[in-house]
């Protein structure tokens, strides 16, 4: 029997100090792997630090990764999870503010937004434009990405780290 294989990227855009070997071996726990991740300083927030790695695993991998690192106090990242054989994409957001968000993403990386969402939606909206855009704006994850937004743009032209999962 073959085993599906995905790939994706896991940013951590914030992380202190005594937080970065922690948030390594929990990486390494999920891709049964060391990962040694090369840490830069995060000019969006000084004193804190950031990485990024680019995985290759099994489906299911990038969910691995984001309960992984749930839960942290100052810990602020996003996994990706690419669209495989038979399986959506995938991507998982946390910010210490607002916890973690998760949405099912296409092949171009954009987020699906279901039918029972959007049904709910209309129906928690009861006619009320500002009820609707605003359950829609939790559905697409938008305080997610305004609160992401500082951090990813800090980390434009890190490098990038390729891992692949041990078998």
């Amino acid at each position: 029997m073959s085993v599906a294989l995905t790939r994706g990227v896991l940013f951590v855009h914030s992380a202190p100090t005594a937080l970065c070997p922690h948030v390594e071996w929990a990486i390494g726990s999920v891709v049964d792997k060391r990962t040694d991740l090369e840490w830069t300083a995060q000019p969006a927030a000084p004193g804190m630090f950031r990485a990024e790695l680019s995985w290759t695993g099994t489906q299911g991998t990038g969910a691995q990764l984001a309960s992984a690192l749930r839960g942290w106090a100052h810990l602020r990242y996003e996994v990706t999870e690419e669209p495989s054989q038979g399986v959506d994409g995938g991507r998982w957001s946390h910010t210490p503010e607002l916890g973690i968000f998760h949405a099912t993403t296409d092949v171009h990386g954009n987020i699906m937004v279901s039918e029972d969402r959007i049904r709910y939606a209309y129906e928690a909206g009861a006619g009320e434009p500002s009820a609707v855009y605003h359950e829609l704006s939790l559905a697409l994850g938008e305080a997610w990405d305004e609160e992401l937004e500082p951090f990813r743009h800090a980390g434009e032209g890190a490098p990038v780290r390729w891992l692949h999962q041990v078998g």
